[in-house]
Parts: structure tokens; C-alpha cells; sequence
């Protein structure tokens, strides 16, 4: 990556095409023949996500906004908004669109939602539309997950589903559940005070408990609504969602880009295929030098580890009093003294997609050589929020 990117300056972003590869395939491993489908949000490249989506074992996006999913429909087919919208533009532009109607796919989790909808584009053409069960892991006062949907029990998710089904101008075509707890903790440092071994014995206790609750649910659906696809998991937890025969595919992506916090899982390991490349601009002492930006922190509950790592030469580290800034970034260790001005520290981000935010383009190599510079959304105009 280093020899082949010599000629550019930074701060800029690389993907290994080898290593995106490499990461691809064994997720299409991992799920044993289930279908994956892109989150988008993890990586936010248009061209990154439909030469992935050539490669066999994936099909179709999960986006993170309508205006997302109009944008992409105009190439993919298959586009599942995965959060519900209170977009009013992106509505009533789905309503008028046919290629979208028949394309992209809203998520909702209350009548509210629907209500909401229908004040907005009065009398709209038919919608598809998929609900979210609740995948959190609940026991007693423990709560683990992600507070999303409202609605957690198989007779709650029915009676939403019915309400969707005896509606006119919706179609129920889908479920999905997102078990957080299991698919984004790592598992094998610890989450705070909490050692891995007691977030292991949470996941599968989490596994054990959603493999029951989620089958009853989309079985009770089932007996009302033709589904096309029930979506579950994440990049950390395909291995177990791909045994819950009631799961038809897993929304996956943080995995592509192979981010620093996917480090620390027990099934799997990720190849570092994203990263990007700040200048050596100041030589404060011995043992430090000074980057050019690196204030790039992952979202989430501030943290050293929502932190970029330097990540080659080996042997950088962040100052823990400085941390990463927007203009300069101090890193020390004992490759600091090897760098001259003008060389370049190659740094991870935290989270996959997330990096695309701060740069246009991202510089795609293979072997020793830039084969292509691709645009991310920032690139072409767009944003995700």
C-alpha cells in the first residue's frame, strides 16, 4: 500500500483490493449459504458496494436513509431502508417513482409509522414495507443491545404485522432484527469493567434465547404475509445467524473494510483493508513526530477506543493526553525516530464506513500499483446524513 501510493500526498484513504477480496469471500463462508446484503453505511462508496454485490453469495443493500436508497435504486434492485423515515421529500419522491416502488423497501416498527406515511402522501401507490423485531438480549436488570424497535414478542410483532397487512397501500414483504449484543462486541478484550469471557457467555445466551423468540415470531408473520426475506445479524455475529432457519439473510458490512474495533472477535479474524495515509509534518523531540489531521473518531460512546490506531510502522502510538486532532496528531514509540519529514504514518479507523465521510475518493490497490480511484459518497456529492 505504501509503495504503491509513494507518488500521492495526504492526508488520503486506500483499500487493498486483495484484502477487501479476501474479506468478502470469507464472509460468504461464514454464512454457510445464506445470503448476505451490503449495509451500506459501513461503506459509502457506490463503487465499492456494487463490485461487492458481483460477487457471488451477496445480493441487495441495506441503507441507512430514503434519500439513500432513491439514490441507489437507480443501479441496485434490491434496496432495504434499514431504519424507519420521516423524510416527507423522500416520500412523496418514492410515491412518484416507479423503478423505486418496485425497488426499495421501508422499514417501520409502529402504526405510528404508518400513520405518519400516509398524512404525508395521502392516497400513495402500494409500499413495501418490512418490520423490525426487537433482538435484544433482556434478563432481569441486565440489558444488552441496541434500542431500536418497540416491538420485542412474537404476538407484538403479529399485531403490527396486521396492521400493515389490512392497510391499504402497504405490503408486508419483510422482517428484519439486528442482535447488536452479539454481531458489534467484540469478545475477546474487555467491554469496560466486563472480561470477555462474561460478553461470550452473554452472546450465547443471547443466540440461544433470539434462535426461539425470533423463530416464533417470523412464523407467526408467516401465517398472514407472503415474506420475501428476514434479515438478521451483522459482520460479528454471521456465523450464528446463519444457523436460525428463520433468518433467509444477514445484513453485513463493517467486515468489507475489515475496521480496528472488528479486531477483537473469537470466530473470525478481518484482513485491515481500508486505511489511510497522514504526512509526517514535525519532529517535536526524540521519539515523537507530529501528523497532519488523524482527528477522525468513530461514532458511539466517547472512548479511546472510537480512536484511529497507527497502525504501520509498527510501534506508533496515540499521546493520551493530545489523542487525535483535527489539524495535527502527535503519535511516539520506537519508530518515531525512523520517520523524516514528508514520510507517512498509515492509520485504521474505528469504524468501516465512517472513514468515507472525511475523504472523495478512495485510491484501490492491488499488488504494488493504484489500479483505480474510486469516489465515495462525499465524492459525489452526497452524504449519508
Amino acid at each position: 500500500m505504501d509503495a504503491a501510493t509513494a507518488h500521492l500526498d495526504g492526508p488520503f484513504a486506500a483499500v487493498s483490493l486483495d484484502a477487501l477480496a479476501r474479506n468478502a469471500s470469507d464472509m460468504v463462508r461464514r454464512a454457510g449459504g445464506t445470503p448476505l446484503r451490503i449495509a451500506t453505511k459501513s461503506v459509502r462508496s457506490r463503487a465499492v458496494i456494487e463490485a461487492v454485490l458481483a460477487t457471488p453469495g451477496w445480493h441487495g443493500v441495506l441503507s441507512a436513509t430514503l434519500p439513500e436508497a432513491l439514490w441507489l435504486a437507480g443501479s441496485i434492485d434490491d434496496v432495504v431502508v434499514g431504519y424507519p423515515t420521516t423524510d416527507r421529500d423522500g416520500l412523496r419522491a418514492l410515491a412518484r417513482d416507479e423503478r423505486a416502488l418496485e425497488r426499495v423497501t421501508l422499514m417501520v416498527d409502529s402504526v405510528d409509522h404508518l400513520d405518519l406515511i400516509d398524512r404525508v402522501v395521502p392516497g400513495h401507490p402500494e409500499l413495501r414495507i418490512a418490520i423490525e423485531l426487537d433482538a435484544s438480549l433482556r434478563l432481569g436488570p441486565i440489558y444488552a443491545g441496541v434500542r431500536r424497535s418497540p416491538q420485542r414478542t412474537p404476538a407484538q410483532l403479529l399485531d403490527l404485522a396486521r396492521a400493515v397487512v389490512d392497510r391499504p397501500g402497504f405490503r408486508l414483504v419483510g422482517i428484519m432484527a439486528y442482535e447488536a449484543q452479539i454481531s458489534g462486541v467484540q469478545n475477546t478484550v474487555p467491554r469496560g469493567l466486563v472480561p470477555p469471557a462474561v460478553l461470550r457467555l452473554m452472546q450465547r445466551l443471547s443466540a440461544r434465547e433470539l434462535l426461539e423468540r425470533r423463530g416464533a415470531a417470523v412464523a407467526a408473520v408467516r401465517e398472514i404475509a407472503e415474506l420475501e426475506f428476514v434479515n438478521g445479524g451483522g459482520t460479528g455475529s454471521i456465523d450464528t445467524t446463519a444457523k436460525e432457519a428463520a433468518v433467509t439473510e444477514i445484513a453485513a458490512g463493517s467486515g468489507l473494510f475489515g475496521a480496528h474495533l472488528f479486531d477483537g472477535y473469537r470466530a473470525f479474524t478481518v484482513a485491515p483493508a481500508l486505511a489511510f495515509a497522514l504526512p509526517v509534518v514535525r519532529r517535536p523531540g526524540p521519539g515523537w513526530v507530529t501528523l497532519l489531521g488523524g482527528g477522525w473518531v468513530a461514532s458511539g460512546p466517547a472512548g479511546h477506543d472510537k480512536e484511529p490506531i497507527a497502525a504501520w510502522p509498527e510501534g506508533l502510538r496515540l499521546d493520551r493526553e493530545e489523542g487525535v486532532g483535527e489539524i495535527h496528531t502527535p503519535v511516539h514509540g520506537r519508530a518515531a525516530d525512523a520517520l523524516a519529514i514528508g514520510d507517512r504514518v498509515w492509520m485504521r479507523h474505528a469504524k468501516a464506513g465512517e472513514l468515507c465521510e472525511r475523504t472523495d475518493e478512495l485510491h484501490v490497490v492491488a499488488g504494488a500499483e493504484v489500479v483505480a480511484s474510486v469516489p465515495t459518497y462525499r465524492g459525489e456529492g452526497r452524504k449519508l446524513l
